[in-house]
Formats: structure tokens, C-alpha cells, sequence
């Protein structure tokens, strides 16, 4: 059901920008054919036999790749719930691992925040010193 959704919302998405692109009747033809082609209910429109069938995309995979769904391997309903956790601990592992490495990176990257501001408030501090020597020197002067 999930796949025929995804077909019809495909064909809603290119419905829209035919209609962009060409005149109203047109694009109202379009929809009567396409809810006659979901419905298959073509004989109330027409009067003949359904013509309109909505079909899966064929794919050509490149060689060596198999689908995991495919005919030949349909398992027990226990061995898709073991599939299911297997594939869920292994999701679950490399989450846990992805996390650990975003903590360390962040912890790093903080460390080399404060140590840029220890180095920062170290010359702030000079160039502090470094002014009220300046102004000491010109008030002298100007005396």
C-alpha cells in the first residue's frame, strides 16, 4: 500500500508541473486519468476495459548488488525479527560510536578554545601595560 503512495505522490509531483507548463484541460484530463489509473475505474469514464495500470520502475542494478527483498529469499517471520535486531544492534553500535566521537571532538575543540583565550587575555594584559606605559611617557611630556 506504502508503494502505491509513494507512485501517486511521484505522479502528483509531475501532474503539477505539467500543469505549470501546459493549459488547464490538459492538466484536468491528466487527473481524470490518473484517479481512473489508481481507482481502475475507467469503465465509468469510458465504458472500456481498464487500460491504465500503475507499475513499479524498473531498475538496472549494477552487477554483484543484491536486493535484500528480493523473491528467492523470503524468510520466517523469526528471522526477519532476528534481522531486524541484528541490523538494529549494529544501528544502535555505530550510533553509540559516532556519539563517543562527536564528544571527543567537541572536548577538543573546547580545549583549544581556552587555551586561544589564556593566550588572548595574556596579551590583552600586555598591551594593557603596554598602553598606560604610553600614556604615562606622553603625559610626562606634555608637562
Amino acid at each position: 500500500m506504502s508503494v502505491l503512495l509513494l507512485v501517486i505522490l511521484h505522479m502528483l509531483g509531475s501532474l503539477e508541473q505539467f500543469m505549470l507548463s501546459s493549459g488547464r484541460g490538459a492538466a484536468e484530463l491528466c487527473v481524470q486519468k490518473l484517479i481512473m489509473a489508481v481507482t481502475g475505474d475507467e469503465t465509468a469514464a469510458t465504458g472500456d476495459m481498464p487500460a491504465y495500470q500503475i507499475r513499479t520502475p524498473t531498475t538496472t542494478l549494477p552487477q554483484g548488488v543484491v536486493m535484500a527483498a528480493s523473491p528467492g529469499t523470503l524468510h520466517s517471520p523469526q528471522q526477519m525479527a532476528e534481522e531486524a535486531t541484528r541490523k538494529r544492534e549494529l544501528r544502535l553500535l555505530k550510533n553509540r560510536e559516532a556519539a563517543k566521537e562527536c564528544r571527543r571532538r567537541k572536548k577538543e575543540y573546547i580545549k583549544c578554545l581556552e587555551s586561544r583565550v589564556a593566550v588572548l587575555e595574556v596579551q590583552n594584559k600586555k598591551l594593557i601595560q603596554e598602553l598606560e606605559t604610553l600614556k604615562d611617557i606622553c603625559s610626562s611630556k606634555t608637562d
